[in-house]
C-alpha cells in the first residue's frame, strides 16, 4: 500500500545521485528486473531520462507526463517506485502542498560482486529464478582465472612515472564533484547483535573486527532466514576463521546448509511465494480461464495446498513435495499450484509422490516458467492420456481440472462474477 496518495498534477524533479555506466543497464536487467519487475527498471530509466545535459538535476515536471511516457497508471508506478525504493536504487523525499512536490534521488544498483554477496538480494533473486538460472548469472559476472604462478609483476607504481606534485589547493574542489552513490537497504533488526557477539568468547572471535559492514551483513542474514539469537550464536562460531574474524561465505554457506536441514531442504519462505510478476500474465480478462490463471498466479504453493486440506495442516511428505519441487526442480510457484491441482485431479486426489516426480520431470524438460504454458502442457498430456484410455477395456472416466473442459475457453462468467474478477485483476495490474 503506497504511503502517500499521488496525484497527475503533482509535480517532481529527479537528482542524480550516481554515475551510471553502460555495465549498469546490464546489472538492472539480468540482477534487479527478476526482483522487482520490468515496470519498475522502466521508471528507473524513464526517471534518468528527465536528467538535464550534465545529469545532475532535471526541470520540474508532474505526475500526468510520467504516466504519458510509461503508459501506466500513478497506481502501479508507485509500486515500481517503491520496489526501487526497497532495493536501493531510489529515495523519496515530499513537500506537501495545495500541489504536492516531490524529489526522487537515483542512486547506482550495486556491482555484480556487491549483489552476490549480499544475502538478501542474492537470496530473493534465486528464489525468482531458480537454480540454473541463478548458476548461470554468477557465471556471466565471474572473472576468468589464470594462473599467474610463473609470472613476474612489472606493474609501474605511480612515483615510477609522476613527478610529486602539491595538491593541497584542488582538495576543497572535489568535495562537491558527483560520484557515484549506493543506497543502503533498510532493514529492521530482529536479533540483539550484541547479545550474540559477547555470548561468543574473545578466544574465537574478536570483537574489534566486527565493523559496520559486518554487522550489517550478521543483520542481513537473520533477516534473510529468520534466526533467533541462538541459531546465530552456533552459526557464528562455525564460521570463525583462525584470525578470529567472520568468514561471511562460510556463513552464507553454513546459514543455507541449516536451514536446509531445519525445513526439509526448502530455501527461505520458499513455499510462501507466488509466481513471480514478470512472469504473471499481462492482459487478464473476465473468462473463467483467466481467473484461474490468476488464482494459481496470486497463490503460494504451500497455501494452494493447504486449502485442499480444508483446515488440516500438511503432511510431513507434503512439505518434501513442496521442498522438491520448487528447489531441486527449480519450478515456479505458479507452475508448481498447476502441477499440484493436475496431480490431485488425476490421481483420486492423492498427492503420490512419483507422480509428482514424473510431472514434474515433464515441466522441466519442456523448460516451463508460466502459469499458461503449465496448463498448455497439463491438456496436451490429459489429451494423450485419454487417447490411452480409449484402446482399454471402458470403465469410470477419471476426474480432471476444471480447467481442461474444451467449453473452458469460451464460457462467460456472470455479470456477478465479472465484477468480483475485476476488483482482484484491478489489485494486481494497475
Amino acid at each position: 500500500m503506497l504511503k502517500e496518495r499521488v496525484l497527475p498534477a503533482d509535480l517532481f524533479v529527479v537528482v542524480n545521485k550516481t554515475i551510471l555506466q553502460d555495465k549498469d543497464r546490464d546489472l538492472l536487467y539480468m540482477l534487479y528486473q527478476p526482483i522487482i519487475g520490468a515496470d519498475a527498471v522502466s521508471l528507473y530509466f524513464s526517471f534518468c531520462m528527465y536528467l538535464d545535459k550534465l545529469e545532475v538535476l532535471s526541470q520540474t515536471w508532474n505526475h500526468h507526463h510520467l504516466m504519458t511516457i510509461l503508459r501506466l497508471s500513478l497506481e502501479t508506478i508507485g509500486v515500481a517506485r517503491e520496489k526501487l525504493e526497497a532495493v536501493g536504487l531510489l529515495k523519496t523525499y515530499i513537500k506537501k502542498g495545495e500541489m504536492n512536490e516531490f524529489v526522487y534521488e537515483i542512486y547506482s544498483p550495486l556491482s555484480a560482486y556487491e549483489f552476490f554477496g549480499n544475502p538478501l538480494l542474492s537470496t530473493i533473486l534465486y528464489n525468482n529464478v531458480g537454480d540454473k538460472e541463478y548458476e548461470r548469472l554468477t557465471s556471466v559476472f565471474s572473472l576468468p582465472k589464470i594462473n599467474l604462478k610463473e609470472y613476474e609483476d612489472i606493474t609501474c607504481k605511480f612515483q615510477d612515472v609522476f613527478e610529486p606534485e602539491d595538491i593541497t589547493n584542488f582538495e576543497q574542489l572535489l568535495l562537491d564533484v558527483k560520484k557515484s552513490h549506493k543506497n543502503k537497504l533498510e532493514i529492521m533488526a530482529t536479533i540483539n547483535l550484541e547479545h550474540i557477539l559477547n555470548a561468543i568468547p574473545e578466544e574465537m572471535l574478536n570483537i574489534r573486527s566486527i565493523t559496520n559492514e559486518t554487522r550489517e551483513f550478521l543483520y542481513r542474514i537473520s533477516f534473510v532466514y529468520g534466526f533467533s539469537d541462538n541459531e546465530m550464536i552456533h552459526l557464528l562460531q562455525s564460521s570463525l576463521t583462525l584470525k578470529r574474524t567472520v568468514d561471511k561465505e562460510a556463513l552464507m554457506r553454513n546459514a543455507r546448509n541449516y536451514y536446509k536441514f531445519e525445513h526439509f531442504g526448502a530455501l527461505p519462505s520458499l513455499a510462501l511465494k507466488t509466481q513471480p510478476e514478470y512472469l504473471r500474465k499481462k492482459n487478464m480478462t473476465t473468462n473463467l480461464r483467466d481467473k484461474k490463471i490468476y488464482e494459481f498466479e496470486t497463490t503460494s504453493p504451500y497455501d494452494y495446498l493447504y486449502s485442499k486440506h480444508v483446515g488440516k495442516r500438511l503432511t510431513d511428505t507434503e512439505i518434501q513435495i513442496l521442498s522438491y519441487l520448487l528447489c531441486e526442480m527449480c519450478l515456479n510457484p505458479g507452475v508448481v499450484n498447476v502441477l499440484l491441482d493436475y496431480v490431485l485431479q488425476e490421481s483420486d486426489n492423492k498427492l503420490v509422490p512419483t507422480y509428482v516426480e514424473t510431472v514434474a520431470g515433464l515441466f522441466s524438460r519442456n523448460k516451463i516458467t508460466t502459469v499458461e504454458q503449465a496448463m498448455q502442457l497439463a491438456e496436451t498430456e490429459h489429451k494423450k492420456r485419454l487417447e490411452k484410455e480409449k484402446k482399454k477395456p471402458s470403465r469410470k472416466r477419471e476426474q480432471v481440472p476444471v480447467w481442461i473442459d474444451k467449453e473452458f475457453e469460451v464460457k462467460e462468467a456472470t455479470k456477478e462474477e465479472q465484477e468480483k474478477i475485476k476488483e482482484m485483476i484491478s489489485k494486481v495490474i494497475k
